[in-house]
């Protein structure tokens, strides 16, 4: 349950510590003092998103702070799955800073928020002001019957299903729809493919044929020069490495006698040597040399085929081509395969179909079995509520097609009039009858799927007189059970509670702020006796709130 709550910086709230005792619990206070920025503040640590808007002052960040009394046993699992650190009391955070960033943390670990929410559901259920209008919501009506029959587990192994089922369902269709389009260009892909394939690319071929075609090209005048070079180095009368020789010779001679006309010789002799590797290497490049107009032919037509491929397709390299050739292949054996998989994913869909209605019947069995309890428990509650002619009648369609409840719809048949035929709720009932019927629903619900804590806001809207007085009654209640805690405009709830807070302005800092304040029993008299009277409090209205504590 809900021991402390802490806030600052929050809207209207500068700073303020409240605690709460188990049992129930009442805050009042005049329209607009601030008691529902109470709640929006306890959201938030519960895990709602939030944003700057929420600050009070722009300087500084609002931090929200509730401490929890826990039961260890049913909340192990939970903090034993998450890795986070379970104590006798939860510390649940939130800080928010000037610049929008949000941090939150259960005993001092940051977390996710989602993963803060995922607590919070375990330990607060909060009845907004606005939650009435559910009533007219069909999945609303039904997560309530779900409730009540503890359809919780089975709901949740329907929903892995149903995620599942939509996924497959999806592929199926996308490749339904694709296969027309991939059909349609099929002699297209099979085309292009071939193109490439045919013209069976190498990566690093395109260099080599330039290289080769720069040679056929010129083959002609490379040929006359080496012949030329050849001659001249070797072959000739007066050839290079004759008149070499010659002067090796000479040098020869006198190489005996002075050291660097050694050096010099056995210089000539290595100039010698290399001279005739380079001749010896010319005269087979020149032999092996010749003109092919057939091969240069062929080199051209390689090369234009190379380059029509790459500026057909845009491309830069052939490794480009190569991976369009790859892709175009997949296609082609999607293309071939496609048959196989549509069936593939027919025969999982069918399946996935089948788990559905197995699941699907066993939550239809399982509301309709108890549907005629949770009638006559709406009833009995509402009759306690002063509607003692109500008829209610739980009303469950079966569906053409899944959705995330299984194949059913359910409108709740309301009538508070003899006479009158049940009907939709939102076409009969005022907002008192509104009212009352959620806080019916909230009533069975809290009794059949226990939270330590929950939270009502303003749920007595369009209540008073004497049906004020049983709600009141109701409420105390579903208190003994659990921390219940009520935000209500009526004296005769106010009178019923545990304890009393007072949410009220007041002018600190410059600024008008709320607060809220622990209410004694002589201050429970005048505050029950102001929201009894008009304007000035009358001895009479003190006399009825005390009546109304002593009958507490």
């Amino acid at each position: 349950m809900l021991n402390h709550l802490s806030i600052k910086n929050y809207i209207l709230i500068s700073k303020l510590e409240i605690d709460f005792q188990r049992g129930f619990s009442a805050i009042t206070g005049e329209t607009g003092a601030g008691k529902s920025i109470l709640i929006g503040a306890l959201s938030l640590i519960l895990g709602k998103r939030a944003d700057t808007d929420v600050l009070l002052s722009k300087e500084d960040k609002c931090i929200i702070e509730g401490i929890f009394g826990i039961d260890d046993q049913a909340l192990a699992p939970f903090f034993e799955e998450h890795d986070l650190d379970l104590e006798k009391q939860l510390v649940m955070r939130r800080e928010i800073s000037k610049s929008g960033k949000s941090r939150a943390f259960i005993n001092d670990t940051p977390v996710r928020l989602p993963l803060m929410k995922e607590l919070g559901d375990k330990l607060v259920d909060i009845h907004s002001q606005h939650e009435t209008l559910l009533l007219n919501d069909s999945d609303f009506q039904l997560a309530v019957l779900d409730n009540y029959c503890d359809n919780l587990q089975l709901l949740q192994s329907f929903h892995i299903k149903f995620d599942a089922y939509i996924r497959i369902k999806d592929s199926l269709n996308a490749l339904v729809g694709r296969e027309k389009s991939i059909r349609a260009e099929e002699d297209f892909l099979r085309f292009q493919y071939e193109e490439i394939e045919a013209a069976a690319l190498r990566t690093d071929e395109l260099k080599g044929l330039e290289e080769e075609q720069e040679l056929l090209t010129h083959a002609e005048e490379i040929k006359a020069s080496l012949y030329q070079a050849v001659q001249r180095l070797q072959l000739s009368e007066d050839s290079l490495l004759g008149q070499l020789s010659e002067i090796i010779s000479g040098t020869s001679r006198v190489s005996g006698f002075h050291k660097e006309i050694k050096e010099l010789h056995d210089r000539l002799i290595s100039t010698e040597i290399e001279l005739k590797d380079i001749g010896y290497s010319l005269s087979a490049l020149e032999e092996n040399i010749s003109f092919n107009p057939g091969r240069h032919e062929e080199v051209n037509n390689r090369i234009d085929l190379i380059y029509s491929l790459l500026q057909k397709h845009k491309m830069a390299e052939i490794s480009d081509l190569i991976g369009l050739k790859d892709d175009l292949q997949n296609k082609l054996t999607l293309i071939d395969n496609i048959d196989d998989e549509i069936a593939s994913l027919k025969n999982e869909v069918a399946l996935q179909h089948g788990d559905l209605l197995i699941l699907s019947d066993e939550l239809r069995s399982r509301r309709e079995a108890i549907i005629p309890e949770l009638e006559t428990e709406i009833s009995s509650v509402l009759m306690k509520l002063g509607m003692e002619k109500v008829i209610v009648v739980v009303e469950l369609s079966k569906l053409e097609e899944f959705n995330a409840w299984g194949k059913d719809s359910v409108e709740i048949l309301f009538s508070a009039n003899p006479g009158s035929p049940p009907a939709a709720v939102s076409k009969i009932a005022s907002g008192g009858e509104l009212s009352r019927l959620m806080l019916a629903l909230k009533s069975l619900i809290t009794r059949k799927n226990l939270l330590p804590t929950v939270i009502l806001d303003e749920i007595d809207m369009g209540v008073s007189g004497e049906i004020a007085g049983k709600v009141g009654n109701m409420l105390k209640g579903m208190a003994e059970n659990m921390q219940l805690i009520a935000i209500t405009h009526l004296p005769q709830i106010a009178g019923k509670a545990q304890e009393h807070f007072k949410v009220y302005k007041k002018f600190s800092d410059d600024r008008t702020v709320s607060a809220v304040m622990r209410l004694s029993d002589n201050e429970r008299i005048e505050e029950i006796a102001a929201m009894l009277s008009n304007e000035k409090v009358s001895k009479a209205a003190i006399e009825t709130a005390k009546e109304l504590l002593e009958n507490t």
